[in-house]
């Protein structure tokens, strides 16, 4: 009689973890975040219940990492590190560069569609917001504000600036527009805020 290998539990944890994601994202795009819920995520993932709590405490958290995983796929695709920015020694080709790969996050629909229904909850659910930020955005903003403490150490950006609230010069209007749909986002459109941003409105 020939002995079977044991299975590979650390294969099929991922294969369902990655199965989690996807139903996850999907999901909350076709309907919703009120209307997505663990049992809906388990059975269109094909598993049971019990192995999302294993792993999670709730559909947020599932949703939330399954966010970031994409994100971060996303940033690897085009052949980016993910969750950095780079630091070439000129903070506005920098920017540039992070923002032209946000742009491309923002416009993928596997992206698009969760991340518009995910905004769209933490505006009326106070604890889906605070998560979305402090897990979520918070620690995007930071890459931020490291990157411009950088400059200032190098004199690119003056010492009295809180790189907090620059930060917020480019960042700020690309959310607004892409949520609000107020015009399309292009790469043209975040290279224009960089440089309004570090060089400002006034003339030379």
């Amino acid at each position: 009689m020939v002995d079977k290998p044991a299975p590979d539990a650390t294969r099929r944890s991922e294969k369902s973890r990655r199965a989690i994601y996807a139903a996850a994202l999907a999901l909350v795009a076709e309907v919703g975040y009120p209307k997505t819920t663990v049992e809906a995520i388990a059975a269109r993932a094909g598993v049971g219940k019990q192995t999302i709590y294993r792993w999670w405490s709730s559909k947020a958290d599932v949703l939330l990492e399954a966010f970031l995983d994409l994100a971060g796929q996303t940033a690897q695709a085009a052949g980016q590190e993910p969750y950095t920015i780079p630091d070439t020694g000129d903070l506005a080709a920098d920017l540039k560069a992070v923002l032209r790969a946000t742009v491309d996050e923002l416009c993928d629909p596997r992206f698009e569609a969760p991340a518009r229904a995910l905004t769209a909850e933490g505006v009326v659910n106070e604890q889906v917001g605070r998560e979305f930020v402090t897990k979520l955005l918070e620690p995007q903003l930071q890459l931020y504000v490291a990157r411009l403490r950088s400059a200032q150490d190098t004199g690119d950006v003056r010492a009295d600036v809180d790189p907090r609230i620059a930060l917020e010069l480019f960042v700020s209007p690309l959310a607004q527009r892409w949520l609000q749909r107020t015009a399309p986002i292009s790469y043209a459109y975040t290279d224009t805020l960089v440089d309004y941003a570090l060089y400002g409105l006034a003339p030379r």
